[in-house]
């Protein structure tokens, strides 16, 4: 068996950094045009150069996401923009609509082509009919279950890849082509300016009485019909693995460099384990608690075990469970002094017990015992954005560490 790669989203610079430092093999990112997430930040040209040069020069890759449906005014701007990014050596392009997928073997065909799961990639004759065009690799729809892609991979060519999505949000649509947004605020989700309507709080209202709101499903919050679980197949890597998934992608562009960091150093090490000695895995439960410690919806293992009933969305509510809090970034670290200098993100004080977790070692709890400030002063706590504190650590940690805390 081949370990497959292990992809992560890449939402800004210091997200494709945290990835690769993390354990990701891949990383996908967007430009500022074309790539269905115009809420992240998404990268400029500079950014992509030192971003692709930072993963090569550590033996990972870079995908270019290009993946909208565009109208007729947006074909003479993609040519102008892959034009631009041709020469930064990007390891692959995603793309979903056939007449981007010709333009780019006809303007960079030296750039290998992944087909979106935009594309609704459910079946071995679309697969076959991409990679006669060209195309590398199919993304597969998140609408698949395991004996559908291992169907898919019996029939495709051998060297064809396959990537599917393990973990993250789920549309309610079909693979993420809604019109509830484009109809309900005017912003295309398929142009990557998805309102997100399906977790919005709908009532019933019958034609001859307008104005009498009637619960779908009673909630003292309201009632969400469309709101989908998360995806999350922690527990499944063995079944992953033996389906033949070239690349287990992680989805989440606009979520934290703390999110990507804990769900790619949990993704990372159980794929390691289970290769370190295939027959005598057993899943680490306490790699699902880490998981559970990023904002999240309620975990479902999606369309992989069958078609997913009621239980796989949640009525109830349409917010995340936010557990922990990012609280400070290591930026450096004294081994004869035991100091770390720490940038902050949440207000923590003396005294509390905190997370500190870093890619390739287990996660471990620390006492806050004080905190200086930048002039060297004691204080109690450190309430400002991005102030620039020491504190006292145990253990080694590295420049990537990252501190959490239990949410007050």
């Amino acid at each position: 068996m081949k370990k497959p790669e292990l992809l992560a989203p890449g939402g800004s610079l210091e997200k494709l950094k945290t990835a690769i430092n993390y354990g990701a093999d891949a990383v996908y990112i967007g430009g500022e045009a074309f790539s269905l997430r115009v809420a992240a930040e998404n990268f400029s040209y500079e950014d992509m150069k030192e971003g692709i040069k930072y993963a090569h020069d550590r033996g990972k890759k870079v995908y270019l996401t290009a993946n909208i449906l565009p109208h007729n005014e947006d074909i003479n701007e993609f040519e102008a923009f892959i034009e631009e990014i041709r020469p930064l050596g990007f390891d692959a392009i995603l793309i979903a609509d056939i007449g981007m997928f010709d333009m780019m073997r006809e303007l960079a065909p030296e750039i290998p082509i992944h087909i979106s799961t935009q594309a609704n990639n459910v079946n071995y004759r679309s697969a076959c009919a991409w990679y006669k065009l060209g195309a590398k690799r199919v993304v597969l729809a998140r609408e698949m279950s395991f004996s559908e892609i291992a169907e898919i991979r019996e029939k495709i060519p051998a060297d064809m890849e396959i990537e599917a999505f393990v973990h993250g949000a789920m549309c309610i649509s079909y693979s993420g082509r809604c019109l509830l947004s484009n109809y309900m605020t005017q912003r295309d989700a398929n142009m990557g300016a998805c309102a997100h309507p399906c977790r919005w709080n709908y009532s019933l209202v019958e034609e001859t009485r307008p104005g009498e709101y009637m619960n779908v499903f009673e909630n003292e919050r309201g009632t969400f019909i469309f709101n989908s679980k998360d995806l999350c197949m922690i527990r499944h890597i063995p079944e992953i693995i033996k389906s033949g998934i070239s690349s287990l992608k992680i989805e989440g562009r606009v979520k934290t460099s703390y999110y990507v960091a804990t769900i790619v150093k949990a993704y990372r090490e159980e794929i390691d384990r289970y290769f370190e000695d295939p027959e005598n895995y057993v899943f680490d439960e306490s790699q699902y608690e880490e998981l559970c410690k990023v904002s999240h919806r309620p975990y479902s293992t999606g369309f992989y075990f069958g078609k997913p009933g009621a239980d796989k969305q949640v009525y109830t509510d349409s917010s995340y469970i936010r557990d922990y809090d990012l609280i400070g970034m290591v930026l450096d670290y004294d081994e004869k002094t035991k100091v770390a200098t720490i940038s902050q993100r949440n207000k923590f004080s003396v005294g509390e017990e905190i997370e500190i977790i870093q890619p390739k070692k287990p996660f471990f709890k620390q006492v806050v015992e004080y905190i200086e400030n930048d002039a060297g002063e004691r204080v109690e706590s450190a309430p400002h954005a991005q102030m620039i504190i020491k504190m006292p650590v145990d253990f080694p940690v590295n420049q990537d560490a990252m501190l959490r805390r239990v949410r007050k």
